[in-house]
């Protein structure tokens, strides 16, 4: 990874902005990396940040709490900020450049076009959050148009998210090469996450039946389980025991693309979503088969 550079981080607001300065960048020869996120970042968010200095030769990262992926019961006026912590964390990794659009930037006024993964969106998180991935692939698409990079990352705690942007990638024929970095995980192995802040203590400490119910998923395929119906039925009962967890779903799925699986042949996903009153926390761990 490169060492921190002298000058400060360069700051930009402005689409037209944004693209001049790669424009420069990619002329020089440089490829260009690229870090989306919400803010508030964590361990995971920083995770993709060095990955993306150390492959690349320019990292870009945007900091835009995207209206469009958010339910109109879901936390957007609520969502966690601390823009002066980021940039503190951003200047000293070493940062080229970060992009903080406004909302009218990113969707001015009479916007009406959106990007939408048939099929790939409708279930597990998009069934619990209609219109979610719409608004994720219409933002994703619309800063792989400004910032053109090469290389994009995304975290597997996001398994469906990245499974979708792949496809969207794929079958637009974009020219940018998606990485999907570990989960990066606190001390009791809990998926870091910008809305583990909203947990309160108790639910802090029960939130940790998330990993623990994903080891006792991953130790029975590897035992030899193959049917997910005995696997999900012991991972509800798990989570059933945790008075202050609220289950909303199980899925063991296809690691390529998500599709529900009737037997564990070689690998498979198994993801998790659960409510911690009004905390809703994802996780997800990859599982391998004995045959």
């Amino acid at each position: 990874m490169r060492i921190k550079k002298e000058n400060s981080v360069e700051v930009i607001a402005k689409i037209s902005a944004v693209k001049a300065a790669i424009e420069k960048q990619k002329s020089s020869g440089k490829s260009i990396g690229f870090v989306p996120t919400m803010g508030f970042l964590h361990e995971g968010h920083l995770s993709l940040v060095r990955e993306s200095l150390r492959r690349t030769g320019y990292t870009v990262v945007s900091i835009f709490v995207n209206p469009t992926q958010f339910g109109p019961k879901e936390d957007l006026q609520e969502y966690p900020r601390n823009l002066e912590k980021d940039m503190a964390f951003l200047e000293e990794l070493g940062v080229d450049l970060v992009f903080i659009p406004d909302t009218l930037e990113m969707y001015p006024e009479g916007f009406k076009t959106y990007v939408e993964v048939t099929d790939l969106q409708d279930n597990f998180e998009g069934r619990s959050r209609p219109g979610h991935f719409r608004g994720v692939c219409t933002v994703v698409l619309k800063f792989f148009e400004i910032i053109n990079p090469d290389v994009a990352y995304f975290g597997q705690k996001d398994a469906q998210q990245s499974v979708i942007i792949k496809k969207m990638v794929g079958d637009l024929n974009l020219d940018v090469e998606i990485q999907v970095l570990p989960t990066v995980r606190e001390k009791d192995g809990l998926a870091l996450s910008s809305r583990n802040v909203y947990l309160t203590k108790d639910q802090r400490k029960a939130a940790s039946i998330l990993v623990n119910c994903l080891r006792k998923a991953k130790n029975m395929v590897e035992a030899g389980e193959k049917d997910p119906y005995v696997i999900t039925k012991e991972m509800t009962r798990m989570i059933g025991r945790q008075t202050l967890a609220d289950l909303d779903y199980i899925a063991i799925v296809d690691v390529g693309n998500f599709e529900p699986l009737d037997k564990i042949k070689k690998e498979a996903l198994i993801a998790v979503a659960v409510y911690f009153g009004k905390v809703r926390l994802i996780d997800n761990m990859i599982v391998q088969s004995k045959e």
